[in-house]
């Protein structure tokens, strides 16, 4: 790729907040403390979990970068990033989650592969950029259209940054035209997030944002976009990201009976209290994020004060002193919101947060009916101990 590459080792990697728990360092996967996430809706690009799979790339030429959109189109084109700016700019306020945000907790009932991850590997931000329906237009591809004159029915991402699981070869995902094509979707391509240029951690020059799907298709370090007849055959399609029931293990699996993980189910967590916590007896306050994929409003968040045994309704909100509406024109569809409950908190318990998004979709109980053997998609209810003590406190 004229421009930007792809290290072959991390001796130049970016520097990063020393707050980050550093999950593995080679390549490098960090997560904020849980309790920088319910402090602000707009997460702090510092504080944005980072996912990877090999070194950072490098920008060496910032002028001769180009994407190549070819593959069944009529008319293959190049575009710079300034004509990718030419076009209409859009922000969009989107939650990115990794497919496997809570790992830890679903290894707890029974190990898992993968970077073990605990409540943090989620963010919201305001990506800028352009909207993929308008970048496809270049290349005569209508909006709303869900195959190319050509029979190209998904559109491939492909990144400048290479991983040991393509055998050397480029990261890489795919979503369907449809999507892609709908300015609905809110699909990006994007050169900011929150109103600064992306940075080398994030994406410089330019990454695809998939508001409402697991993160792993928002394609960071964009080399190339292809047409194709069928989905991405690329690893972390075809052999990862996958949702098995808990029947199935490492010696049974057959990855081709599942479809690529893309929405992302309700979520909710936690933040304000670790998973062990000693409080003083008394009023409690508890506040966290709720989300779901697909676009899908919170209709409610419960919390218990008791282990489950009974539920308060928290309050929720995304903008200060907006009032939040689930699939109201006022609210963000892509992006999570913050909630908070109150109560009287006289002895050690458990405190549990369930969210319940406008389609009645709620988080299961336990961790143990959703496990799989990539320990992804962990929705379960998200439990806290606390321990209350009336002296020394």
């Amino acid at each position: 790729m004229p421009g930007v590459r792809g290290p072959s080792d991390y001796s130049k990697e970016p520097p990063r907040h020393p707050s980050l728990y550093i999950n593995s360092k080679e390549p490098f996967n960090a997560e904020p403390p849980r309790s920088a996430l319910f402090r602000s809706y707009v997460t702090p690009v510092d504080l944005f979990y980072k996912r990877n799979h090999g070194p950072i790339p490098m920008v060496d030429d910032i002028e001769s970068y180009s994407v190549l959109i070819s593959g069944l189109v009529e008319k293959p084109k190049k575009l710079s990033v300034k004509d990718i700016r030419m076009l209409p700019k859009y922000e969009v306020t989107a939650t990115l989650q990794c497919a496997g945000n809570r790992r830890t907790a679903m290894s707890k009932a029974r190990k898992v592969r993968g970077v073990g991850w605990d409540v943090s590997a989620i963010g919201n931000a305001v990506w800028g950029g352009a909207k993929l329906a308008d970048v496809l237009e270049l290349v005569g591809i209508p909006k709303l259209s869900s195959s190319s004159k050509s029979g190209g029915k998904h559109v491939e991402f492909i990144s400048v940054d290479k991983c040991k699981e393509e055998n050397g070869g480029p990261y890489k995902a795919s979503i369907p035209l449809i999507q892609a094509t709908s300015p609905e979707a809110d699909v990006l391509l994007a050169y900011e997030m929150n109103g600064e240029p992306l940075n080398r951690d994030h994406g410089y020059p330019l990454r695809v944002v998939v508001p409402g799907v697991i993160g792993a298709r928002s394609v960071k370090w964009l080399d190339s976009i292809n047409l194709i007849a069928e989905a991405c055959q690329g690893f972390f399609m075809q052999k990862d990201y996958k949702m098995f029931p808990p029947s199935v293990n490492w010696d049974n699996i057959n990855w081709s009976t599942r479809r690529p993980q893309m929405d992302f189910p309700v979520q909710s967590v936690i933040c304000s209290l670790e998973d062990a916590n000693a409080v003083k007896p008394g009023k409690v306050t508890v506040s966290g994020y709720a989300v779901s994929g697909g676009g899908r409003g919170i209709e409610r968040v419960d919390v218990s004060f008791d282990g489950g045994k009974t539920w308060v309704e928290a309050s929720r909100f995304q903008k200060f002193g907006i009032p939040y509406v689930a699939d109201d024109e006022s609210s963000d569809k892509w992006a999570w919101v913050l909630f908070e409950a109150t109560a009287d908190v006289q002895r050690s318990t458990e405190i549990v947060a369930k969210a319940v998004d406008v389609a009645a979709n709620v988080q299961p109980e336990n961790v143990e009916d959703i496990w799989n053997l990539r320990g992804i998609l962990n929705t379960s209810w998200h439990r806290v101990q606390v321990r209350v003590g009336h002296s020394n406190m």
